[in-house]
């Protein structure tokens, strides 16, 4: 008889995760602020946006993110930016979810809200997470359009068979042998995004520094940063 044990889903799953808060509650109340967005991102002398990268894992996201990151923080752009990452918030805000299309769900719509915030704070809010399903990425996008917030998805377009050979975490050997389940690639799909991106990299022919500017170029394009950006009315950042 095998001892071998059983193949177990990531160990930040839970079974039975508890569902997510109704947003229907009666007794929830909204409180209007007082300060508008045009006048927050006027007082601010900055735009608030999100950048959505999405792409398998070891695509090359994170290390894009944080080299954007950089890059945006330091002359000649000097923005207020900040980078949530999958990895990381899944130690902390979603440390309750596990890899289910149900909690992958409740992990995008989280982030989601989340970078809304850092965005209407008037502050660059980069995400990287894998967020494979393509509705969820719409409602990401649809939660930021109904408030007035620019939303950039970047797709870093990478195959299964070039992330698999990078696997820096040993995750594609891992799953391949059925030790972790629901794995993006492997036993879970990835619903590509299509012309649905603002930006596409080709992962597998461009470097970490010529998909930046590839990203910077489309948002200097459509006006939503600038070096040494100055606000014009209407709260645009231009150079």
């Amino acid at each position: 008889m095998s001892t071998s044990n059983p193949p177990t889903a990531d160990p930040t799953s839970t079974p039975n995760p508890p569902p997510p808060p109704s947003t229907n509650n009666k007794n929830n109340l909204t409180h209007s602020a007082s300060l508008t967005h045009p006048q927050r991102s006027h007082l601010r002398s900055q735009k608030g946006l999100t950048i959505w990268l999405t792409g398998l894992s070891a695509s090359g996201k994170s290390t894009i993110a944080s080299a954007l990151e950089l890059r945006l923080l330091s002359p000649p752009y000097t923005l207020s930016t900040y980078r949530l990452d999958g990895d990381n918030i899944r130690l902390g805000l979603n440390s309750d979810l596990g890899f289910s299309p149900r909690d992958r769900e409740e992990n995008i719509r989280r982030i989601a809200h989340v970078a809304a915030l850092f965005a209407d704070a008037c502050t660059v809010a980069i995400t990287s997470f894998i967020s494979p399903y393509r509705r969820d990425r719409r409602v990401a996008r649809e939660l930021h359009v109904q408030r007035g917030l620019p939303f950039v998805e970047v797709w870093v377009d990478v195959s299964v068979a070039v992330a698999e050979g990078r696997d820096p975490k040993g995750l594609y050997v891992r799953a391949r042998k059925g030790e972790i389940g629901e794995f993006t690639g492997v036993s879970a799909p990835y619903e590509e995004p299509g012309e649905e991106a603002e930006v596409r990299i080709l992962g597998e022919e461009t470097g970490v520094e010529e998909a930046v500017e590839q990203i910077l170029g489309v948002l200097e394009g459509k006006g939503l940063v600038g070096k040494g950006g100055e606000v014009r009315e209407g709260g645009l950042v231009e150079g």
